[in-house]
């Protein structure tokens, strides 16, 4: 066998094959082997028919396909070892001559990782953003508690309050007239949650349990129903049931229910801890996605768009998983959100390019300044994993795949080169909010979450999905 490898652009290579007619016609032989037992010839039973016999009756074209490959793989991966190339999506094969007793020619063209031009990464200017941890964060660290330890009792001997729970039956009407969704029974209303029309809820205030009234309320004239925006409706609203919510008193007691602590002093004293931990890791991850940014935006390359669409199927994935998790489906966010499959994916195209510029700008990093990572380090980073997601670190361990491995070893290589541009840049501290909040893929699954909740009901008028952002820095490893 004989190969020529030549580069035909930036990033794409073509390899040209020549493979000697006697290693073509053992790779026949092994075809006609493995499919004799299925080809039927008069005269011989199934698997008994001479190779020459078969290919005279059917054309010796029957065993090309699994001739060639038999053949191909071991000889693609021999040049491309030999060539040090390193395939970024599976190669386009065109076959030149094949058969009747000739040398087979063929070649496979293939897009590689793509030469970089690093530029400055070293002496890089970043920012530690810092803030003093607030009451108001603090509070609602502590709101999350409180909302373990509240309970709900019976409401007795008054009337209906905003935070109140009310179990209702409703009818609602236009001119007299019912219409679809305007119908519910024993459904459970927070009076305050803002989730149905504007103006419901709150004429529900002042009502008795067992009590029957008719409220006006007027649909917004942006109702995703085109038949009662704008319109004036009336609900007859029959109060079944009512019940309230018990908090906890903030002391000595909810302190040793909640957490480890004895005294209410100490329990937020480690809440403050904890929110302060937090955000010292949040400044010192902006940190590094801005100086990261810095050494991709100066560095030079061609992506591959091979590279490009691989990024956002694992974008497109990892947001189907989230919504799985939450108890959605794609098809339920795309129809909220008046979006398409192919639509989303190309809002991943912006991110899902820089993902690629950035993996590969920080390889090349590694490279330039000869850094690899240890066992060690290896070891640290999955233990890392498992200690951030709760797991049984051995085993964890003992179940880590070897290509689970190698991906830990890359992401251990990837904080090693974050760790030396950090060391190598001019950083500045800036204590005070940040102007920009992260966005959250979150936020968009809880009110789509929501919005599928209601549906059926007299519910608030339809929000868009906010977009998302991802940070740069990578965190975890890909899968094995």
């Amino acid at each position: 066998m004989s190969y020529q490898a030549e580069k035909i652009s930036g990033n794409q290579y073509k390899i040209t094959f020549t493979v000697p007619s006697g290693d073509f016609d053992a790779a026949m032989q092994q075809a006609y082997l493995k499919n004799r037992g299925r080809i039927n010839v008069p005269g011989f039973r199934k698997g008994k028919a001479p190779r020459r016999l078969i290919e005279n009756m059917y054309g010796e074209a029957i065993f090309y396909d699994d001739a060639f490959d038999a053949i191909f793989p071991d000889l693609y991966d021999e040049a491309v070892e030999k060539e040090a190339l390193f395939p970024v999506d599976q190669p386009n094969v065109s076959v030149d001559q094949i058969g009747g007793g000739q040398e087979l020619k063929f070649s496979a063209t293939v897009y590689v990782k793509p030469d970089i031009t690093l530029g400055e990464y070293k002496g890089l200017k970043g920012t530690r953003h810092l803030h003093p941890v607030s009451e108001e964060e603090i509070e609602h660290r502590i709101s999350h508690d409180v909302q373990k330890m509240t309970t709900s009792q019976d409401v007795e001997g008054r009337a209906l309050a905003l935070g109140d729970t009310a179990n209702i039956d409703y009818l609602g009407s236009v001119d007299g007239v019912p219409f679809e969704g305007g119908k519910g029974e024993g459904h459970a209303l927070e009076l305050g949650s803002n989730s149905f029309i504007p103006g419901f809820e709150e004429q529900l205030v002042g009502m008795n349990v067992g009590e029957t009234r008719v409220i006006t309320v007027t649909f917004p004239e942006q109702y995703h129903s085109e038949e009662l925006a704008g319109k004036e409706a009336q609900f007859e609203v029959k109060v079944n049931s009512a019940t309230q919510s018990v908090k906890p008193e903030l002391d000595d007691d909810f302190a040793q229910d909640v957490s480890e602590h004895q005294t209410y002093e100490a329990y937020r004293a480690a809440i403050v801890k904890e929110l302060e931990e937090r955000r010292d890791q949040n400044a010192e991850t902006g940190l590094e996605n801005e100086l990261i940014q810095q050494a991709v935006d100066a560095a030079d390359c061609d992506i591959p768009e091979a590279m490009v669409k691989r990024q956002i199927d694992r974008l497109y994935m990892n947001m189907q998983m989230q919504m799985m998790y939450q108890g959605l489906r794609m098809e339920d966010y795309l129809k909220y959100t008046n979006t398409t499959e192919e639509d989303l994916r190309e809002r991943f195209r912006d991110e899902a390019a820089m993902n690629v510029k950035a993996d590969l700008v920080l390889e090349a990093i590694a490279k330039q300044e000869n850094l690899e990572a240890t066992e060690e380090e290896v070891d640290g980073q999955i233990e890392r994993y498992a200690k951030d997601r709760g797991m049984e670190l051995d085993s964890y361990k003992a179940s880590v795949t070897e290509a689970q491995r190698e991906n830990f070893r890359d992401l251990a290589l990837t904080r090693k080169v974050v760790e030396l541009i950090k060391q190598n840049a001019q950083i500045s501290l800036h204590e005070g909010p940040h102007d920009e909040e992260p966005l959250d893929v979150q936020e968009v699954l809880d009110s789509v979450s929501e919005a599928l909740e209601d549906s059926g009901e007299p519910a608030q008028e339809e929000k868009p999905a906010k977009k998302t952002r991802k940070t740069k820095a990578k965190e975890e490893p890909k899968e094995g």
